[in-house]
């Protein structure tokens, strides 16, 4: 039988980008009627249909019920529980990805010196567009990357008036460690790796197999942040300590509508896509069930592989019993 047209399908980069990207939501009640989600506050109830999302934010007040899970997981659509106007990541659910052909293909690339040296390159050519890179070594991108970021800071630091030395951060305590703009930018990049982080996921790609970065479970979400910190969370932290705005809430807000006019989701997901997939590969799963057999091949799954000797199993194969809801999930 076909699947529902509201099961997600194979795996596809580009699903996100088809869908709505996002809806937020805070202090409501979220439920499910048929295959609609319903969003419920004082004011007023609200349906939407689950197959056109591609991530739900759910923030703070909020409570969520069974069947409205059950639903989003079938459509392929991100849970996410979210801090205030989902600058923040506390967890994540199922995504959109229903395959794992993304995450296998970074593996193969992080794992592979030649590859993932590649992906590295691309990392740091996208933060000097106009600048051929190609003769330097990863040890002079990295150096090259250093003295961008401390011009971008002195550069700032003139343009706003507000003094600067140096990068102070403490990992546990970041937001309490240097001066308004340490402390400011410490809180926007906190609030950066939020974002990316959610991306990742829904995506279907892992946080933990960077490419630059590695040793943390993170490491992905630190490599992508980084292509964005020198146009949002850097002159972001300068702008609010020139004003006079130096609490972690001003740098998450000010964030968040930065995101929104800059329309980064939509931005972090062309990247990723460009930085995993080469051009023109196919990332489609055949089989979502699939055996992995010798070599790359992957044969059926579902069924007894066996010679059909078995006095058990005669006919060679696994009876599969028809959920009694009429569901059609394998």
């Amino acid at each position: 039988m076909p699947e529902p047209w509201w099961r997600a399908g194979p795996q596809q980069v580009h699903r996100l980008e088809d869908r709505v990207s996002n809806l937020y939501v805070e202090r409501c009640h979220i439920d499910r009627d048929d295959n609609a989600v319903v969003l419920i506050n004082k004011a007023r109830v609200v349906h939407v249909p689950a197959a056109w999302l591609a991530v739900l934010l759910i923030g703070p007040g909020s409570r969520i019920t069974h069947g409205a899970v059950t639903l989003l997981a079938d459509s392929g659509t991100s849970l996410c529980w979210v801090g205030e106007h989902g600058v923040r990541l506390y967890a994540s659910g199922h995504g959109v990805a229903r395959g794992s052909q993304l995450q296998l293909r970074q593996a193969w690339l992080v794992t592979r010196p030649k590859e993932r040296v590649a992906v590295a390159r691309r990392m740091y050519d996208m933060r000097f567009p106009d600048e051929d890179t190609s003769g330097l070594t990863l040890q002079q991108l990295r150096g090259r990357e250093g003295t961008r970021v401390r011009r971008l800071y002195a550069q700032h630091s003139e343009r706003t008036g507000v003094p600067w030395s140096k990068r102070e951060y403490k990992p546990g305590h970041a937001f309490a460690e240097g001066d308004d703009v340490n402390r400011l930018l410490s809180a926007a990049n906190s609030a950066l790796y939020g974002i990316c982080h959610a991306v990742i996921t829904g995506l279907g790609a892992s946080p933990a197999l960077g490419f630059v970065h590695t040793g943390s479970a993170l490491s992905f979400v630190l490599d992508v942040a980084d292509l964005y910190k020198a146009e949002f969370t850097i002159p972001l932290a300068f702008d609010l300590a020139a004003k006079g705005l130096t609490s972690e809430r001003d740098a998450r807000t000010a964030l968040r509508d930065a995101v929104v006019q800059g329309k980064l989701l939509s931005r972090v997901v062309a990247d990723i896509k460009n930085l995993l997939v080469a051009d023109g590969a196919n990332l489609l799963e055949e089989d979502l069930g699939g055996l992995w057999g010798d070599g790359n091949d992957v044969v059926t799954g579902g069924r007894n592989w066996g010679s059909g000797s078995d006095p058990f199993d005669p006919d060679g194969h696994l009876d599969v019993i028809p959920d009694p809801s009429g569901s059609t999930a394998p």
